[in-house]
């Protein structure tokens, strides 16, 4: 049995009187790609958000490795934690986001070899280095010197996977890495994804709205409604055979809009 890499324990988090995510456990493995669906307002990108220190929690516990990400231990006890300690946590954490979020006045080459410079205080040449050796792996090789404005939606994705990979992160969070592509460029994206979830070791967490890319690419599918995990499992059992009225009701809904 792979080890538990993250864990969500009884998180809640409140906008004012709203309760976007209500004490939710949630445990991923170590290895494990899991993919969270369901309809708009259900909390999905929140889980993201807090995950990834977006976001403060009003209540409960998120642990990576086991060790508090949101807290910190001291003499037995959790409390806020260090700057120094959510910068050496978030290390461990790389998201992709709906955006691409690139640095416009930067190559591509300069957009996935300068942040682990900045960041890691890896020197020019190996950031360098492997900045080209993580291009040539999204298929973005021929690229490393043109700009952001230059590439296609679907291009820019791939080089914003190609920089969060650079940053040598354990754990990979996509927050709909394909709501902002046409359908031409939408599979250059999920093949790039498909492939680090299939020919790597990443634990990955996703949100997607695309219901056959999660069956293709998950360990476990979880569909969230209001803040809460209402049905979980593999792929085959929560897509194909749902359990819960709720659960069906939004996967008729989805394969009705197709």
């Amino acid at each position: 049995m792979k080890d538990e890499k993250i864990r969500f324990e009884g998180v809640t988090k409140r906008y004012g009187a709203l309760t976007v995510l209500n004490r939710l456990d949630l445990s991923i493995a170590e290895g494990e790609v899991v993919t969270i669906i369901g309809p708009s307002g259900s909390g999905k990108t929140t889980v993201l958000r807090c995950l990834m220190t977006l976001e403060s929690i009003d209540d409960g516990v998120i642990r990576i490795d086991g060790e508090p990400l949101n807290r910190m231990e001291r003499n037995g006890q959790l409390v806020s934690a260090s700057t120094t300690h959510l910068r050496r946590m978030r290390r461990k954490l790389g998201m992709v986001f709906q955006s691409f979020n690139l640095f416009p006045h930067l190559t591509v080459l300069q957009n996935c070899a300068e942040p682990p410079m900045l960041a890691l205080g890896v020197g020019r040449d190996e950031a360098r280095k492997r900045a080209q050796d993580l291009l040539d792996m999204v298929g973005m090789g021929d690229k490393q010197g043109h700009y952001p404005a230059q590439l296609s939606g679907g291009q820019q994705q791939r080089v914003a996977i190609a920089r969060t990979l650079a940053m040598q992160p354990e754990i990979l969070v996509f927050d709909e890495p394909t709501s902002a592509l046409d359908p031409e460029t939408i599979e250059e994206v999920t093949a790039v994804i498909r492939a680090l979830a299939t020919k790597h070791s990443y634990t990955m967490l996703m949100v997607t709205h695309q219901i056959d890319f999660a069956r293709d690419i998950s360990d476990r599918i979880c569909f969230f409604d209001k803040g809460r995990i209402v049905e979980q499992g593999p792929p085959a059992k929560v897509i194909d055979f749902p359990v819960e009225t709720r659960t069906q009701q939004f996967l008729r809904k989805v394969a009705h809009a197709r």
